[in-house]
């Protein structure tokens, strides 16, 4: 055992004996280099009470229910789905929050905020087993769905189970898989777990849906369900119209379960444009309120700062952007199938093309003349709090090295410049999404590639497109139909156990799962795979932290991916709008505390 690990497992067993505050525990946490996110996690293994980690919380200050007009928020990645559980893309979940809700929210400091239930579960108030076995939660009293029908047990216990059903290819399936949800009474659950589960938060921040809606369309059929588009959930809002691609408006609960809330009396999401011109209408402008998922280059935002008119608030937590390597082939069909996790890609599981690669990117260039203070540069994929945060330095931006790892390996130029081995060309499709960071990424990526022999065709797709769960599109991300893919992976948590499970092997993306798996990189290792089995079960917190690191080392050192930069969630907001965002969820994720000063 190293000092620091020493050092922590005595500082726990004294706030477990009541000797040491919790505040007083957060600070030494802080004086070590450790986050408060991961500072509350680990005092929620020792039995300490879940809550704010320090400083002043979150104030709402309206006294009544309404009074703030409309909330006009403009999302350039215009929403197509009302569902989070059958799409991977973020402006779907942040839109859906209106209506549905979790039975718990991320706070800004990354611990847990209750939502639908009325504490969080820990050890002191008996709702976490000590074996990490079982986790049992109290639903709020009174709570409604849109349709008037009371919110109970049986709602939560059905979307486990609809989630798990193996025909249904939800997104969020892994967060239910070995779970099995127990109604004790009307408004008691217990969730079951197969093994020790200390990340069992993960179950907490998916956003329930109501039994009576939902019960018809379970397995197969559940894109058919009318609720994916037309919503009936126990949020502050009620869906009052909904144009996917377009606009979803919505209208003040009269019946929301908190009180005072919520301020405004309707909501409107408008899509389209771009995200400059999103920060524009409320930094310059002025015609919005809001604008999220701000992707713009740092010095053309700091110019629509100065307007005066607005601030963009920046929320640290661990979302990654990466480029990820096809495993399978796109270009060859199995059984009419492109990107078949039974194909192998022609040239990218050669190890001398994925060094070649690496050396390609300029990392320091990109976070300098693009992201500036909304990213951090990363070799990592796996990103905060603190302890998770591996020393694996990576490989460093170097041109002429890959040109020479290419030569050696046998690939050899052509007249044109690009390498060859035999008949096969260096050729690669880099596709993302449209955005103009991402682009300027891309063409950063394509000139230093070109100057080792490598050939790069780049390709963009609409937002609504790429993040859609539109199977039958080939131009998702899930279908991935190119040699490279470049986006943000977002983090569900603190705990970073479920993000990693990203690359496991029972969530390879295929037809037979309608591309929502999650591992759309099709990299499969069974090392890796007993490996997350093992830290998926560990309680010690600092021993599950080591394993973590293990497997974000495991992924990058095999150069399967190539993580570019953390990126943190940026929003622009009107300077009269307060709103709690956290970098560990949904923008939205407290949007029932969202309100208009002055």
């Amino acid at each position: 055992m190293d000092d620091l690990e020493a050092r922590l497992r005595e500082a726990l067993a004294q706030v477990a004996r009541g000797r040491l505050s919790r505040r007083a525990f957060v600070q030494a946490c802080s004086r070590l280099g450790l986050s408060a996110p991961l500072a509350a996690s680990m005092l929620g293994t020792a039995g300490a009470q879940t809550g704010r980690s320090g400083g002043a919380p979150f104030a709402y200050r309206p006294t009544r229910r309404g009074g703030g007009g409309v909330l006009r928020i403009l999302s350039w990645q215009a929403p197509t789905l009302l569902n989070q559980h059958f799409s991977s893309g973020a402006k779907d979940v942040l839109a859906a929050r209106l209506f549905y809700e979790p039975l718990a929210a991320y706070d800004i400091d990354g611990s847990l905020h209750p939502v639908l239930i009325a504490e969080v579960p820990t050890l002191d108030n008996g709702g976490v087993a000590r074996d990490g076995l079982w986790v049992t939660c109290r639903l709020k009293r009174g709570v409604s769905w849109h349709d008037g029908e009371p919110f109970t047990a049986d709602d939560v216990v059905f979307t486990c189970e609809f989630l798990a059903h193996a025909e249904a290819a939800a997104f969020t399936s892994g967060s239910v898989q070995g779970v099995k949800a127990r109604k004790l009474d009307a408004h008691t659950v217990r969730f079951d777990f197969a093994t020790p589960r200390p990340a069992w938060a993960d179950l907490f921040v998916l956003q329930v849906l109501p039994k009576k809606h939902f019960a018809a369309y379970t397995g197969s059929r559940s894109r058919e369900a009318p609720g994916n588009l037309r919503p009936v959930g126990t949020g502050p809002y009620r869906l009052v119209e909904f144009r996917p691609g377009d606009l979803v408006r919505g209208e003040a609960n009269p019946a929301y379960h908190m009180p005072n809330r919520p301020h405004f009396d309707a909501v409107e999401i408008k899509g389209g444009g771009d995200s400059l011109s999103a920060a524009r209408s409320v930094l310059q402008t002025g015609d919005y309120d809001v604008a999220w998922m701000i992707a713009a280059e740092d010095d053309l935002l700091r110019r629509l700062e100065s307007g005066g008119r607005g601030r963009l608030e920046y929320a640290p937590g661990g979302d990654t952007e990466y480029i990820m390597l096809n495993h399978a082939d796109p270009w060859s069909e199995v059984d009419g199938e492109r990107s078949s996790p039974r194909s192998r890609h022609p040239f990218l599981l050669d190890p001398a093309v994925r060094q070649a690669l690496a050396h390609v990117i300029d990392r320091d260039s990109i976070q300098r003349y693009v992201m500036g203070r909304s990213a951090v540069p990363t070799p990592n994929f796996l990103n905060n709090p603190a302890p998770f945060n591996s020393v694996r330095r990576g490989l460093p931006f170097d041109p002429a090295r890959a040109a020479a790892l290419l030569e050696a390996a046998g690939w050899t130029r052509g007249r044109d410049g690009v390498r060859a081995k035999g008949a096969q060309r260096l050729k690669m499709v880099f596709h993302t999404s449209t955005s103009s960071p991402r682009q300027k990424v891309q063409a950063i990526v394509k000139s230093a590639a070109q100057t080792a022999g490598i050939e790069m065709e780049l390709k963009a797709t609409s937002p609504a497109v790429y993040f859609s769960g539109d199977h039958g599109n080939p131009d998702t991300s899930g279908r991935f139909v190119a040699d490279l893919q470049m986006h943000t992976v977002t983090r569900g948590g603190t705990d970073p156990g479920r993000f990693l499970e990203l690359f496991c092997s029972w969530q390879v993306a295929s037809r037979a799962n309608k591309w929502l798996l999650r591992n759309i990189t099709r990299w499969r290792s069974d090392e890796y795979d007993r490996a997350y089995r093992a830290a998926e079960s560990e309680l010690d917190p600092v021993r599950r932290a080591a394993m973590l690191i293990r497997l974000n080392d495991t992924i990058c050192d095999d150069l399967a991916i190539h993580p570019l930069f953390v990126r943190h969630k940026l929003a622009a907001l009107r300077h009269d709008i307060q709103a709690p965002i956290s970098g560990w969820g949904a923008e939205t994720g407290r949007i029932h505390d969202w309100y208009r000063a002055g």
